[in-house]
């Protein structure tokens, strides 16, 4: 399926989980009928259907949908990309930015189909280590260029809001294919993704 906005909401699905959240909201003390609580169940299943819609998203058909033959072979970077995820494992936000660069091969894409990788991948429950590898496989296995790198720096509500309860903590993820495992290529881009070139 190619890459659209989300706005519309599965009714079987909306109506399961709804009920779902509905006894959730219940057991843990709330009155479903309230007057500020009564369309929460509602509002929570359409949310979530919202912050998990990558599982629906083909991301090897968008690149694919937008790449251009052209000879042009030095670094590529878009960087600071929003992303916005949920931790599998708590189902908390995380979220960040992401940078990342490719050496094109013989092809390049439209640099808005970038940022559309992210947003697959990170509207799905994940880790970011795996979000990581997941943006820097899809590139790499489709436009295959002669290097890929991403890093992704993201904050944890699972760390800031519960657990260690540290609200200042950044994680940061990467990883390199190609002429990027190479030093002086990886320094290059480390380098632009923290230049301040205004």
């Amino acid at each position: 399926m190619p890459y659209r906005q989300f706005e519309e909401y599965n009714i079987q699905v909306t109506d399961d989980v709804k009920e779902k959240f509905k006894s959730i909201i219940e057991n843990l003390g709330e009155d479903t009928e309230r007057e500020g609580i009564v369309k929460t169940p509602e509002r929570a299943a359409k949310a979530m259907q919202f912050l998990t819609q990558g599982y629906d998203q083909k991301p090897e058909e968008i690149l694919k949908a937008a790449m251009f033959k052209e000879d042009y072979d030095d670094m590529v970077i878009v960087k600071d990309i929003e992303l916005y995820s949920l931790c599998e494992h708590h189902m908390l936000p995380f979220f960040g930015k992401a940078h990342i660069a490719y050496i094109p091969n013989g092809y390049i894409v439209g640099l808005s189909k970038i940022p559309r990788i992210v947003d697959v991948f990170s509207r799905r429950l994940q880790v970011q280590e795996r979000l990581t590898h997941d943006i820097l496989e899809c590139l790499n296995d489709t436009l295959k260029p002669k290097g890929v790198a991403v890093v992704i720096e993201a904050s944890h509500m699972c760390m800031m809001m519960r657990g260690v309860q540290k609200q200042n903590s950044v994680t940061t993820t990467s990883g390199f294919r190609g002429q990027f495992e190479k030093i002086e290529t990886r320094t290059e881009f480390l380098r632009l993704i923290t230049a301040d070139l205004s």
